[in-house]
């Protein structure tokens, strides 16, 4: 063999020793093997989408015409109210303006008109965004949502999910466009009980679908995607923002898709919806009962289109002879004042209570306002007002619960002794702060007793320096509180200057009631349902402070009730409470507990258009204060609420050694509370008029109490005053503010 052929040999052989087979696993994975595989497992699956798409037929319209009836009931099983009567009118395509109908393709589906009715890359796109938390953005085409609200229900399974593939595919093959387009419109649910366009037009703007701007039809269009969420009236900030950008995206797909000219994009508003109505049958406190146990449901969990897809049997904790008590009272005591109709001044007036089991957790009672159907807005959950001095127990429980220390190194208890002094700079904090007592009084040295029971601004404001504020709000929220707006860790928090609702003040005085330990408020026990059945039980409690803290703050409360801003409430049965009376008398607030009952109850001064207004001059001459209405509604609703042997009960407190709840021994006036301004600049007149009373078995004046805005930073603030309950008068003839 020649040379060359042997070249020719090693050659082959080498080409052969490439091609050798593959030996052990990896015979099994070869590229050919895999992408046969691949194609075969592709064919088997078009073939099983095939005899899929052969087996499932479309299926006779739901129309949401089987919906039923949603049924509410007392704690004792008696019947509250039913719901669900469907809220909605079908209109003809031809009847939305053209740029209205536009919108919601714009906003969910602008391949609408060109694709095959299931738009794979977007449910793709949507499971992603879902599963990145960047929002709810399905990727369903216009037809899929239409088949879904149309022909199947809302379930989130596979199944379901498959079938609807399907019959959108054979939908869009057998239903013009139009036809799909106005199906969809009119079978959504815009929230507010409206399913349909023309229900939503109605109670969004309160005209019909064919008199609808572009702007308000964007509206409505970006409300779908999340309606709880977006709807205005009770959408967050955050929820306000995103239903803003949404809107905004919704037009500038209109321009992009030549839908709508740039020129009158740019000149378009945001169109803010009007405000709700409660629906018929919601009167009076029912509505608000409903609306409440319907948001905790969606807290936990069912969604606000189960909810209203009807079927529900759900049983509130609220106890009918209680909610008719506190109903009695407030009528009582507030409503029978005022004159609603004749007294713009009075129209004003809002009253909001919360009465919580301390031991369960359990919503016994809720007074919501006026009533659902004319007062929509519920005063007992509302969180835009400020708690004021009712704030100040949160301040001394956290001290005691961190073993915090005054300035000169000597910890804090009841009978550590405090500069009272008026208008005294905070020490220890890089935020100046020096507010005002009520009436500009000054009590020299107090002790942490005397302090709480005539809720003085002084000590207090010193206080939380010494906690920290930052201490002071953690243990709030672990109380009960809820963050939100306008919440600065800074001295002027001691006074109540953030956002708190009866329901949520109610929720912290129960955990202080209940030896520290916290259950948040929960009204609904239970809500049963063919295809499940949800038993609400009442969260494990967590130890939010120490008992000796809790008991301390609250045996520290006994001495408002019995000889300090709320004597009004003192009844047969030991009490604990705090008064509170915010910025320009805004609101006033009484919050106390029984051994068995934790209330809440606040009046709020609003405008129609709800903006915040004084309550001065309203339920009596002068100011309004939480020791005077608050607590009455208060005391009359606890005595018919507790049974005999429920008002003997008494308090089980270990508290810290030497603590007491001694009465003030030698008080020269009645013990209250003043309110105080958002701090300016330099300081402010003092009052040239500043009367005081000599008490009396039976005060001829209310008690009140105080807050303060956020403070500005100046070497020395001092709030203005506010008008004053019965005072004749400040400097330039302005009236004095009495706490």
């Amino acid at each position: 063999m020649g040379r060359a052929e042997e070249r020719q040999a090693r050659q082959r052989g080498a080409r052969r020793a490439k091609k050798a087979k593959p030996t052990g696993i990896r015979r099994f994975f070869t590229w050919r093997k895999l992408l046969g595989t691949f194609f075969g497992l592709c064919l088997l699956a078009m073939g099983a989408f095939f005899v899929i798409y052969l087996m499932v037929p479309v299926p006779s319209a739901n129309a949401q015409a089987e919906m039923q009836s949603n049924v509410y009931k007392f704690s004792n099983g008696k019947i509250l109210t039913r719901t669900g009567k469907i809220n909605r009118e079908i209109v003809g395509l031809e009847k939305i303006p053209k740029d209205v109908q536009f919108t919601f393709v714009a906003a969910e589906n602008k391949t609408f008109f060109k694709d095959s009715g299931v738009d794979f890359k977007g449910t793709a796109r949507g499971l992603m965004n879902t599963l990145t938390g960047e929002g709810k953005q399905g990727g369903s085409t216009i037809t899929q949502q239409y088949v879904k609200n149309y022909y199947l229900n809302q379930d989130q399974t596979v199944t379901r999910k498959l079938k609807e593939l399907v019959i959108s595919l054979k939908v869009d093959q057998k239903k013009e466009k139009s036809e799909i387009l106005a199906g969809y419109i009119n079978t959504s649910y815009y929230g507010r009980n409206a399913y349909g366009i023309q229900a939503a037009a109605q109670a969004y703007y309160r005209k019909d679908a064919k008199d609808l701007n572009v702007a308000e039809g964007a509206y409505l269009a970006a409300l779908l995607q999340a309606p709880s969420q977006y709807d205005w009236a009770v959408a967050s900030e955050t929820g306000k923002k995103l239903v803003k950008e949404r809107w905004d995206y919704v037009l500038d797909n209109m321009v992009e898709e030549d839908w709508l000219e740039s020129g009158k994009r740019t000149g378009l508003k945001f169109p803010v919806p009007k405000e709700p109505k409660a629906a018929p049958g919601m009167e009076g406190q029912t509505g608000y009962l409903v609306d409440a146990a319907n948001a905790e449901l969606e807290r936990r969990g069912i969604s606000e289109e189960e909810i209203k897809a009807g079927g529900w049997t759900i049983t509130l904790n609220i106890d009918e002879k209680r909610q008719k008590a506190l109903v009695k009272a407030v009528d009582k005591q507030l409503e029978a004042r005022l004159e609603r109709k004749k007294d713009k001044r009075d129209a004003t007036v809002q009253a909001g209570a919360t009465s919580v089991d301390p031991k369960t957790g359990h919503v016994v009672a809720l007074y919501g306002g006026v009533g659902a159907t004319e007062h929509w807005l519920s005063n007992a959950t509302r969180r835009d007002y400020q708690p004021a001095s009712t704030f100040k127990p949160v301040v001394l429980a956290s001290a005691l619960e961190n073993d915090a220390e005054t300035q000169d190194g000597v910890k804090i208890g009841l009978n550590t002794k405090y500069d009272g002094t008026s208008k005294r700079p905070v020490e220890g904090s890089d935020v100046p702060f020096a507010p005002e007592n009520e009436d500009d009084r000054d009590y020299g040295m107090v002790s942490v007793q005397r302090a709480t029971n005539s809720s003085i601004n002084s000590v207090f404001a010193q206080m939380i320096v010494d906690v920290t504020p930052a201490k002071a709000k953690k243990t709030a929220l672990a109380m009960g509180m809820k963050e939100g707006k306008g919440w600065p860790e800074q001295p002027a928090m001691s006074l109540g200057t953030m956002g708190a609702s009866t329901w949520d003040m109610a929720g912290v005085y129960a955990t202080l009631d209940n030896h520290g330990k916290h259950l948040t408020p929960i009204i609904v026990k239970s809500a049963e349902h063919q295809v499940r059945d949800d038993h609400l039980d009442t969260d494990e409690p967590k130890q939010a402070v120490s008992r000796e803290a809790a008991d301390t703050t609250t045996a520290a409360m006994t001495g408002v009730v019995k000889s300090g801003s709320g004597t009004n409430a003192a009844g047969d049965y030991e009490a604990a409470g705090k008064t509170g009376t915010s910025e320009n008398n805004r609101s006033a607030w009484f919050v106390g507990y029984t051994p068995e009952l934790v209330t809440a109850v606040a009046l709020f001064g609003e405008d129609p258009k709800g903006g915040q207004v004084t309550l001065t001059d309203t339920v009596n001459e002068g100011r309004a204060n939480g020791g005077g209405v608050p607590a009455k509604i208060w005391k009359q609703y606890t005595t018919g609420a507790l049974s005999d042997e429920a008002a003997a009960a008494e308090f089980d407190l270990e508290v810290e050694e030497g603590a007491t709840a001694d009465p003030d021994p030698t008080p020269t006036q009645t013990p209250s509370e003043s309110p105080s301004q958002t701090p300016s600049k330099g300081p402010t007149k003092t009052p040239t008029k500043k009367p005081t009373k000599t008490p009396t078995d039976k005060p001829t004046k209310t008690p009140t109490d105080e807050p303060t805005g956020t403070p500005t930073e100046s070497p020395t603030i001092t709030p203005p005053t506010d008008p004053a309950d019965g005072d004749p008068g400040g400097p330039n003839g302005n009236p004095v503010i009495k706490p």
